[in-house]
């Protein structure tokens, strides 16, 4: 391990840009994770990232320790101080790793998908990927204009499940649905209004469901292939759902089916 009492440290400089500068993040393929949850789920995983950086206060936790432990050359020990000077994070992090933001190689498409389409709220992106881990959701399929799922806010949102989802940016979602289908796939589009009631549909296929932007709904050309628009009934009498929310109640509804359909 190696203790950094300065600023200028090439290393730390690069966590720095990193927790700071989405234009970094995307030219360089790298992100930052927050927290001794998040990185030892990494670690568990994939390995030692390429930089530990830790506060000389969390080094005193035992879990903390042993996981840094793991990978001592590749560990930064720096003040508490210091590390709020060179960046904004929340309160009582001790733990960051600088890690490359894993990008999946060509796949053929899993029998349970989501597809995210211009969701642009970081939290909520989070909060979608999350459930999509807790749901075993084998892909995430994200439009162009969706929050960069690699962002500390999404990171700390969906805390750990990038590691357990595999998460495609930048597709197209109206093509990639167009083959689904034609390989017999379901695209169930979330619609506000007008749709089958959500516990009507049959959700046990081989199915994607697609969620919207909020405000604008789901792209037109997406929403033309799908196979089935549904709706979630909302008895209280609120217009809509929060997305992050609606996503979840729809991913769990497909568990339920399916755990119904192997009973």
């Amino acid at each position: 391990m190696q203790s950094v009492t300065s600023r200028q440290n090439p290393r730390l400089q690069e966590a720095a840009r990193l927790i700071t500068s989405s234009r970094d993040r995307r030219k360089t393929g790298k992100c930052v994770l927050e927290g001794e949850h998040i990185v030892a789920a990494y670690v568990e995983r994939y390995g030692a990232p390429e930089v530990i950086v830790v506060t000389d206060e969390a080094l005193a936790r035992p879990a903390v320790r042993a996981l840094v432990e793991r990978h001592p050359e590749r560990v930064l020990v720096v003040t508490a101080k210091l590390l709020s000077e060179l960046a904004v994070l929340p309160a009582d992090v001790g733990v960051l790793a600088v890690v490359p933001a894993l990008r999946p190689g060509p796949a053929a498409a899993a029998d349970f998908c989501l597809l995210l389409d211009d969701i642009q709220d970081p939290g909520n992106v989070g909060s979608m990927l999350r459930s999509a881990a807790a749901a075993g959701v084998g892909q995430v399929w994200m439009s162009k204009h969706c929050a960069f799922a690699w962002s500390p806010k999404v990171l700390r949102a969906g805390q750990g499940a990038h590691f357990c989802v595999d998460i495609y940016e930048d597709v197209d979602l109206a093509g990639w649905a167009a083959d689904f289908r034609a390989r017999n796939g379901e695209v169930i589009a979330t619609v506000a209004e007008g749709g089958a009631n959500l516990y009507d549909a049959r959700l046990s296929g081989r199915i994607a469901i697609v969620i919207g932007n909020e405000g604008a709904g789901i792209d037109a050309a997406l929403l033309a292939q799908a196979t089935q628009r549904v709706t979630i009934p909302m008895p209280g009498g609120m217009e809509s759902l929060n997305a992050a929310a609606a996503a979840a109640v729809c991913l769990f509804e497909c568990v339920r089916q399916r755990l119904a359909r192997h009973a």
